[in-house]
């Protein structure tokens, strides 16, 4: 136990020094996002680090299959995020505000110790997922270089959890990606 709680104070500290969770950290956006507490039909609201509301994910009710839609703070749409039926693997699309597919989220059948997920991007490099998805501790990549991390320990808010986006990046593709996979990997809230 006491070396499990050393590990875990060493982890905080490393993101401390990185700056996870405030602002300034490196360039990079931070997000908060509550953890998924509604179910399709609800609404909520993607916050930046400073508390303002930034994007808000609109819970599209009267569907047949599961859409989620971002729109930016003036309510435009800035993407769609829905469960694609009928496929092998567990996947949900997004499309971009005029409709084109931007990615696909897939949750990858083999997983050996921790969970794994791609990601492809339709013009660009595919993204892999991978850590503990279940409890959003998971970092999204291209091969070994990070564009994003999820982690809940950034903030003490309960059923809250933090993304942290790397400068250069879409940051809607990337909140679209993690709700996506929050979509699917808890799909009975």
């Amino acid at each position: 136990m006491l070396r499990r709680d050393n590990r875990e104070e060493r982890r905080e500290e490393r993101h401390e020094d990185r700056g996870l969770g405030r602002a300034g950290g490196g360039g990079a956006t931070h997000y908060q996002m509550r953890q998924k507490m509604f179910a399709i039909g609800d609404d909520f609201w993607i916050e930046n680090d400073r508390g303002k509301k930034v994007y808000k994910v609109d819970g599209k009710a009267l569907r047949v299959r599961s859409t989620l839609i971002l729109e930016d703070r003036n309510g435009r749409e800035v993407a769609k995020i829905q469960e694609r039926m009928l496929r092998v693997k567990d996947s949900m699309e997004i499309e971009d505000a005029n409709g084109n597919r931007v990615g696909m989220v897939k949750k990858a059948l083999i997983t050996p110790v921790r969970e794994r997920w791609t990601v492809k991007i339709k013009n660009g490099p595919d993204l892999d997922v991978q850590g503990n998805i279940l409890d959003h501790e998971y970092s999204i990549g291209e091969g070994r270089d990070k564009v994003a991390e999820v982690s809940k320990k950034w903030f003490r808010i309960r059923d809250s959890y933090g993304i942290e986006i790397d400068p250069g990046q879409d940051d809607a593709v990337i909140l679209a990606i993690a709700i996506a996979i929050d979509e699917m990997a808890h799909p009975t809230r």
